[in-house]
């Protein structure tokens, strides 16, 4: 199993980006999907994840700024960030809770991180 991030870059404040993660390989079933980031000197916080069933949670400091949504059909899911603050620049990291179908069994994936720079 993969998951593997496009998107990210440099942006000036106030502006927007996106970012995709896709997840592929041997799986049976994807349960949740999600964007954590970590920024120099602090610990990887969650920002944005949604269920199988679409289900959304959001970190405080990103809602009404940031949209996360999921593609089943692609195992693929796309945040939208909006109104980005320095505050927001970070490396973001896909992490994925699903089934993997070949030895069938749950578990934890993340993909490599992505680039955020909010920056004038």
């Amino acid at each position: 199993v993969q998951l593997q991030a496009y998107g990210g870059g440099l942006v000036q404040p106030g502006g927007s980006l996106s970012l995709s993660c896709a997840a592929s390989g041997s799986i049976f079933s994807i349960i949740d999907m999600g964007w954590y980031r970590q920024a120099p000197g602090k610990q990887r916080e969650l920002v944005a994840s949604i269920t199988n069933g679409g289900s959304t949670n959001y970190a405080d400091s990103v809602k009404g700024r940031f949209t996360i949504s999921r593609n089943n059909a692609k195992n693929t899911i796309y945040l939208q960030m909006n109104s980005l603050t320095v505050e927001d620049t970070a490396v973001y990291y896909c992490n994925a809770d699903l089934i993997q179908a070949r030895p069938l069994r749950r578990g934890e994936y993340w993909g490599q991180g992505t680039q955020v720079t909010v920056s004038s």
